[in-house]
């Protein structure tokens, strides 16, 4: 991996309509899973929050894609907490159809590493959207083939909208991979071994033991009434 930090201006056909300034500091670093390298911006001036960082968490997904040469053409995808966009656009380059959520003011950077990755001819497979945990899920369909998420849990506060959003967005075919790193006092390790097995079948895939990181592939176990799911 490779890191560049620089001045960027954002005003191309992917951020031109965004009301916010073009001019931003970035930090770039490359990557390369499957055969592709990858360019992925951050904005570091933006307050981004932990939206403007590559997680290991999410480094770990796309090694796993790689190591089992997942391949997602002709799968319809949705991706939570997307942040820089790296697991989604490698699905989408793997030939997913990708829809990429996160907060609002994430999407402007998450546009634009589309647009720095994903060749003009396939960017009709991708789709950005907002998306609030617990809030608007209803607003998206529930026939994707895959769910993704890596380093979702890493506030207690999220754990309930997290769960009711998955379980609405999964169908019972619906593989749904999740990359966590456990982190003491956030209770991460409890979701994931208490909370989440009594709304999911959950399997560990992968592990990176010297950073704490678990992948986990899921599927929903039932569509129960809501107030079935944790408030």
């Amino acid at each position: 991996m490779t890191t560049a930090t620089y001045q960027e201006n954002f005003s191309d056909e992917a951020t031109k309509d965004r009301n916010q300034s073009s001019s931003y500091y970035i930090n770039q670093d490359n990557y390369e899973f499957c055969g592709y390298n990858l360019k992925i911006a951050r904005n570091t001036s933006a307050n981004l929050g932990v939206s403007a960082y590559v997680w290991d968490a999410g480094i770990a997904l796309c090694r796993y894609f790689e190591k089992e040469n997942i391949n997602f053409t002709g799968k319809k995808l949705i991706e939570l907490g997307s942040g820089t966009g790296i697991v989604g656009i490698l699905a989408a380059l793997l030939g997913g159809n990708v829809t990429l959520t996160d907060q609002p003011n994430i999407l402007q950077q998450i546009e634009y590493n589309i647009s720095a990755n994903i060749p003009s001819a396939c960017r009709h497979r991708l789709n950005v959207r907002p998306l609030t945990w617990g809030e608007d899920h209803t607003n998206f369909p529930n026939d994707y083939d895959f769910i993704l998420g890596s380093d979702l849990v890493y506030s207690s506060v999220y754990y309930s909208s997290l769960i009711r959003t998955l379980h609405y967005l999964a169908n019972p075919d619906t593989a749904i991979y999740l990359s966590s790193a456990f982190r003491k006092g956030n209770g991460s390790l409890s979701f994931h071994e208490v909370l989440l097995p009594e709304y999911f079948d959950c399997l560990v895939v992968d592990r990176l033991a010297d950073k704490d990181i678990t992948v986990y592939k899921m599927t929903r176990l039932g569509r129960g009434p809501e107030d079935w799911l944790p408030a």
